[in-house]
């Protein structure tokens, strides 16, 4: 597919109102994606976990406009709260996706959202909140298309899988990561020749067999700190232009897509451990010999990974670490050793949290309908 086919042919009527709710989970990345190109597409293909707990619940309510005014019409909201300084955002996103989406300047939109989880602290809130709002659009688009009685080439938006590949493929417009948040458990975003059907335009389901171990994967997300980034994403990704390690960095991750194909089938948990820390820390390394450089990490979030390689090696659990582009740290491990491991979270890590803040999550299926009027 190309960007041309998410394109939809001219509306032949409209709808007055309505409203639609989607729920959609964050992910966490197991092989990291960092660094972009023009139009959100990456420098390096990821794979990641959906998450089930940790989502955002967008309203999308839209009435047409009887004015002349020929902008975006929108008022946003996060947890009731009216949030103008989110409306930059906004406003971008509706440019890019505008061509894909022809109706946006002919309503007034209110979007109404929340988190089950701190806004901008590290767990890809902006994943959850874009990929929930191109649903919503994507939803919409889907009511006009049944009232002109959808015909030609349109007839696909009604079909489910081109549905949620042309809502991923809108919500990496606005967040890349975003795009691997419409679908579970385990998605592809980046074209990479170990995985077949692999695109840089939207994410696709991870094609291949996932051992047993693997299923009901727990994320146990330690809150280390609560506030907003030190620095955002976008001005991440962008120090990978010219970075003295960016190219060598965008290999590593097509290797590690390949060898974490062999450890999905196998079920290999020590490997899977050494795969998704070597990314992780490697993360961070590129964001530390950036110009100019950044040290994400807190004190509480070295403690923590040296607690976990601690209990590692005494217990022979299988419990491993991740993170985002934050201070926060993903625990990791399988479901039948969750007894074990959350007593060890309980009892060693919580005191490096903030207020002794944790959220308790596992590999989900995807993002929900919830309201659709």
């Amino acid at each position: 597919m190309t960007a041309h086919d998410f394109i939809p042919n001219t509306y032949k009527s409209s709808i007055e109102k309505g409203s639609v709710t989607w729920e959609s989970p964050s992910n966490i990345a197991l092989v990291k994606y960092w660094g972009k190109k023009k139009d959100q597409i990456p420098e390096n293909p990821s794979l990641s976990f959906t998450l089930d707990n940790c989502k955002t619940i967008t309203t999308l309510s839209f009435a047409k406009r009887t004015n002349d005014d020929t902008d975006f019409s929108f008022d946003i909201y996060l947890d009731g709260e009216l949030k103008d300084d989110f409306k930059s955002k906004i406003q971008t996103f509706f440019d890019r996706v505008e061509v894909y989406l022809p109706f946006l300047r002919i309503y007034h939109f209110v979007i109404e959202t929340q988190n089950t989880f701190p806004h901008s602290s590290g767990i890809a809130s902006s994943a959850s909140g874009m990929s929930a709002l191109a649903l919503c659009l994507m939803s919409v688009e889907k009511q006009l298309l049944k009232s002109d009685g959808v015909q030609g080439a349109d007839k696909n938006a009604l079909d489910e899988a081109y549905f949620n590949r042309k809502a991923s493929f809108l919500a990496r417009l606005g967040s890349g990561s975003a795009c691997r948040s419409i679908e579970g458990d385990v998605i592809v975003w980046g074209e990479t020749d170990c995985i077949e059907g692999s695109t840089d335009l939207f994410g696709v389901k991870y094609p291949y067999k996932v051992h047993e171990n693997f299923k009901e994967y727990q994320d146990t997300i330690l809150l280390v700190d609560k506030g907003e980034k030190q620095v955002s994403s976008t001005v991440g990704h962008n120090l990978m232009h010219n970075h003295p390690y960016a190219q060598n960095r965008f290999q590593q991750a097509h290797q590690n897509m390949d060898s974490l194909k062999e450890i999905l089938e196998s079920g290999d948990l020590n490997a899977f451990n050494a795969l998704v820390e070597s990314e992780a820390l490697t993360l961070h390394a590129m964001m530390m010999t950036s110009t100019p450089y950044f040290i994400l990490m807190k004190p509480n979030t070295l403690e923590i990974i040296n607690k976990i390689w601690d209990f590692r090696q005494e217990t022979g659990l299988h419990i491993s670490f991740t993170l985002d582009a934050g201070a926060n740290v993903h625990v990791l491990y399988p479901k039948n050793e969750s007894e074990e491991v959350l007593q060890f979270i309980k009892n060693e890590l919580v005191a490096y949290c903030q207020n002794g803040h944790f959220i308790c999550d596992q590999i989900g299926f995807g993002a929900k309908l919830i309201d659709n009027e």
